[in-house]
């Protein structure tokens, strides 16, 4: 795939960039009911995919970056205008696909407190396969998110396999779906980590694996003794691939082949009150991931990469508010670089100039 670029009097073919991130989650819109209030908000940008590509967006500028995060939207006879011009805001390589026989994909969303939340879908949803990026850039992603249960993951795995003409074998980062986070599910998920690159669930989904309570899995001590039973299993081809857990106000913790290290949340106790929506901020944290890994192969430095793309989801209602200024993008009004840089700056991670080198708009 390539687009014309006019040089003097002739049109030259310009290569698409080396896509970096592509998403399997799906894109959804949602409704939002706050029982308290009695407040509803329809047509909110949603899904674990779309969230899993700003994550990885924050930290891709155009003109060249943004366009390395591919994904695939299906549009039905009912999607609104401005989420359409939206979407198409954030230049990525998306693939805007009409559906005029059924209706989007949509999700009834409750909220209640103590970051409650109830879900279902309104209309039929419409899952990605790999076959979808057949013939397309996408199939040879750097880096692919997979949400999905171990025997679906395992599908997917061996589609993209036979599908890829790139020789590059792709940084597979699988985030399990929760409902199928039980002891019954165990030993096919440890089958599967096998299989992958690395592994993020929540503190809950680790936990469920092994019939923890969410309020029993939520403490540090069954974190780090679950991600080491699941390092000790074996991930990836060399058997060593991290596990990285997402503990949501207490940050994440990382189990890796140099030890462990549990990295603070970017809004910590004494600033939770920025946290508008914990929504999607684990489908963020895994798009800053996979950019982080592509782009520096240095597990901490990419889990700060998340740690801050987290950050922005969950500041509000929805997807984070992009504008554009003479210097450049912001996103919720704030400087992403910036925001990454702080934050490195407060966890003693040292820039080797890498980190910020790597997401500056240009290849």
């Amino acid at each position: 795939m390539s687009s014309s670029l006019e040089v003097g009097n002739k049109m030259e073919e310009v290569p698409s960039p080396q896509i970096q991130f592509v998403t399997l989650g799906m894109f959804i819109i949602d409704q939002i009911h706050f029982p308290a209030s009695g407040r509803v908000v329809d047509d909110i940008i949603g899904g674990a995919g779309t969230f899993g590509i700003i994550g990885a967006r924050l930290f891709s500028p155009p003109p060249e970056l943004s366009r390395t995060l591919g994904w695939i939207v299906d549009a039905g006879n009912d999607f609104p205008d401005e989420i359409r011009c939206e979407l198409q805001r954030w230049g990525t390589n998306l693939i805007l696909r009409e559906t005029p026989e059924r209706k989007t994909t949509r999700g009834w969303n409750s909220y209640g407190p103590a970051d409650f939340r109830s879900f279902r879908y309104l209309t039929p949803k419409l899952r990605l396969t790999p076959d979808d990026l057949a013939n397309t850039p996408l199939i040879d992603s750097l880096s692919f998110h997979l949400i999905c249960s171990p025997s679906r993951c395992l599908e997917i795995i061996n589609s993209i396999s036979l599908l890829r003409s790139s020789p590059k074998e792709p940084i597979l980062i699988w985030e399990p779906v929760p409902d199928i986070c039980t002891p019954a599910q165990l030993s096919s998920c440890l089958e599967v980590l096998k299989l992958i690159s690395v592994v993020s669930p929540n503190a809950a989904e680790l936990g469920g694996f092994y019939g923890l309570s969410e309020s029993e899995a939520e403490k540090r001590e069954y974190i780090e003794l679950n991600a080491e039973k699941w390092y000790l299993s074996g991930i990836g081809p060399d058997r060593n691939g991290p596990v990285i857990v997402r503990a949501g106000k207490e940050g994440c913790y990382i189990r890796f082949k140099e030890g462990s290290k549990w990295l603070p949340a970017y809004f910590g106790e004494k600033n939770s009150a920025q946290v508008v929506d914990p929504t999607g901020g684990g489908n963020c944290f895994i798009g800053g991931l996979a950019i982080g890994l592509v782009r520096t192969s240095d597990v901490v430095l990419a889990a700060s990469y998340a740690t801050v793309s987290a950050s922005f989801a969950i500041e509000q209602i929805g997807m984070p508010v992009l504008s554009h200024t003479e210097k450049g993008e912001l996103w919720n009004g704030v400087d992403v670089q910036k925001r990454l840089k702080d934050y490195m700056e407060s966890v003693n991670i040292v820039d080797s100039g890498m980190v910020l080198a790597n997401s500056t708009g240009s290849l």
